[in-house]
């Protein structure tokens, strides 16, 4: 009645195992660490600069705990703070000579102090939200003037498009201001043009200038076009953000609209505020410009002597590059950048995909520059870095584009991952910034940690106390609860927030309503004169209705603040839902094969360890003797 089937035990003895594993790395916290990475598109990150870091160490004397190449940089582990300083000084001095002009970001990091055999076997701990492990907070302010400006230039691109396409003659197309003048040399030109502009581009207001030889068409933005464009310039820069940072391996990054102009990021982690202002400096726009390839001009230029329109560039080879300031086309004509390989040659290659004005665009460029370079340039900071330079071999339309030669399958990925991210539809500047210490992080998780154990404390003794031994059995099943949920959370790499610890704490009070349900039906079942194998079988299977009910409806509760909510509201109602899935199995499963193994076998089971059983016949003759 009362025994499972060996494959349950097994599977509880399993999950239990599984979960002390996914569990233990959250006890070894982390250690300090530097992190070493490339600040310009250019510079790559490679075994080289592993052995650079290496040796830079040894000469410095500055021991450390190993050192290691991914993603994201050169990451080195370091005994304690100091070491790390002395590091992080040693490593500046050998990487930026120049303080002026950063080659490479030397920023304080945290690492996971878990043992080689926990990470081997994918066992990491939890991500710890801002408040938990520290890290950078970050307001910034969108320039809605530069959004509006933005899009004139990019107007005024496409009315030149447009005005070649319907032979329409002008003379000469600028921007001024907030405004764009079209110059025509005669009225019924101008006419033409006026009707032509007012069935394409309907976000226009027009208005007619000038007499004479000299006639000209003023055209402004209507207010509500200027509105819908800050609009998406805001939504726009915050999906470029999120593309750049999770791209770059920021974990858990909090990226969100704050009032109508500003945008509020949190890199939990990263304690160096130098690091954090590189990942968001990486939010750079692209530009597509022609290469000046008139002959003598790059020779010229190298001389100092750099002609009118023109800028001096480096490739990624170190071989000069002579680029036309005329910007072609900007990132925010990219829908799409992938990896890949040349159809022909096998060579790896980057596929972009462009909008439907981009790839008018870029046809009539293409179909004018055959044989020519043109070079992809990546602007941040003021300062342009060339991605990419290869020749036009010929006209391309569809707006499909692939880029390819002297790129390796490496160098493909860095590239459309940096395309693929997209350009700032808008300027942003920081306006506030503060790091949020590691030192208060600790402090926040002790109190949450301190309020879990003598919640948890309060419980038990509790349960004990009015249960005893199937009291006994709810601890250790809330105490699996409690394994499981911190395991999921691991294994899911969820962030954990001051909420999600409140989120726990209330997990373990709503927990154990399960194991009172169940303990009552079998104390009811045996006032109701059911044998103690009868009671334990009936208490468990009558009570599971019930707390099925109860759970699924909190669940719907913590699924509406999951959908709904924002912030941390979400990381609340995260661990709030596993917490609940967790818990029905803890209550039920593990709690029975508990159970089970102590009465399971017993055939003459006199009575239960279940506390005082008050049964009406006791009551009666209680009441008669008095």
């Amino acid at each position: 009645m009362n025994r499972y089937p060996l494959w349950k035990y097994i599977t509880v003895a399993v999950a239990l195992v599984i979960g002390f594993i996914y569990t233990l790395p959250n006890f070894f916290g982390e250690s300090p660490a530097v992190q070493v990475s490339s600040v310009k598109a250019t510079i790559k990150v490679d075994t080289r600069t592993l052995e650079r870091v290496e040796t830079t160490l040894k000469g410095a004397g500055v021991a450390h705990d190993g050192l290691f190449l991914d993603t994201n940089g050169v990451k080195v582990r370091l005994k304690d703070t100091d070491t790390q300083l002395q590091a992080k000084d040693a490593l500046e001095k050998q990487f930026n000579p120049d303080a002026q002009d950063p080659q490479y970001v030397v920023a304080l990091n945290l690492l996971s102090a878990s043992p080689k055999w926990l990470t081997g076997m994918g066992a990491l701990p939890m991500y710890l939200g801002l408040d938990l492990r520290g890290g950078v907070h970050f307001l910034l302010q969108v320039d809605m003037k530069g959004a509006t400006v933005k899009r004139l230039d990019a107007t005024a691109a496409d009315l030149r498009t447009l005005f070649r396409d319907k032979n329409v003659r002008h003379a000469g197309i600028s921007r001024d201001g907030d405004r764009i003048t079209i110059r025509f040399r005669e009225a019924d030109i101008r006419d033409k043009g006026r009707n032509v502009l007012t069935d394409n581009q309907p976000d226009l207001q027009l208005t007619e200038q000038g007499d004479g030889g000299e006639l000209r068409l003023v055209a402004t933005l209507k207010p509500e076009a200027i509105k819908r464009i800050q609009e998406f310039a805001l939504k726009q820069n915050i999906t470029t953000l999120h593309n750049r940072i999770n791209e770059l391996g920021v974990a858990e990054p909090v990226i969100q609209q704050q009032g109508a102009d500003r945008i509020v990021v949190q890199l939990p982690g990263v304690q160096d505020t130098a690091k954090a202002k590189d990942i968001l400096g990486r939010t750079a726009t692209l530009e597509i410009r022609m290469v000046d390839d008139t002959p003598g001009a790059l020779e010229a230029a190298q001389a100092g002597q750099v002609p009118f329109g023109t800028e001096l560039y480096v490739e990624r080879g170190g071989a000069p590059l002579l680029v036309k300031k005329q910007v072609v086309l900007t990132g925010d004509r990219l829908t799409d950048a992938q990896p890949g390989f040349d159809s022909q040659t096998q060579e790896p290659a980057v596929h972009l995909t462009l909008d439907s004005a981009g790839a008018r665009i870029f046809k009539d460029i293409t179909r004018e520059s055959v044989g020519k370079r043109m070079a992809i340039l990546l602007i941040e900071k003021g300062k342009g870095e060339v991605i990419t330079a290869p020749v036009i071999r010929t006209e391309i339309g569809g707006g499909r584009v692939q880029i390819s030669g002297r790129m390796s399958t490496v160098e493909a990925n860095d590239t459309a991952l940096l395309l693929r991210a997209g350009s700032l539809a808008a300027p942003m500047e920081i306006i506030e910034e503060r790091t949020i210490g590691p030192s208060l992080g600790a402090e926040n998780i002790k109190k949450g940690f301190d309020s879990t154990l003598w919640g948890f404390a309060a419980i038990a003794a509790f349960m004990i106390a009015y249960y005893m031994l199937f009291g006994f059995i709810s601890v250790v099943a809330l105490s699996a609860n409690l394994l499981f949920l911190v395991a999921l959370l691991s294994m899911l790499q969820a962030t954990l927030t001051l909420p999600g610890i409140a989120a726990i704490a209330l997990t373990l009070g709503m927990a154990i309503d399960a194991n009172v349900l169940i303990n009552e039906r079998i104390r009811e079942e045996l006032r109701n004169g059911a044998t103690p194998q009868a009671a334990i079988a009936a208490g468990y299977e009558r009570a599971f209705d019930t707390i099925l009910d109860s759970n699924i409806t909190t669940l719907i509760a913590g699924l509406a603040l999951l959908i709904f909510g924002s912030g941390p509201v979400r990381g609340f109602a995260v661990v709030h839902c596993l917490g609940i899935l967790t818990s029905i199995f803890s209550a039920v499963v593990v709690s029975r094969a508990l159970v089970n193994l102590i009465y399971g076998r017993r055939k003459k089971l006199a009575s239960l360890a279940i506390g005082q059983v008050w049964k009406p016949g006791n009551s009666a003759a209680a009441a008669a003797g008095q």
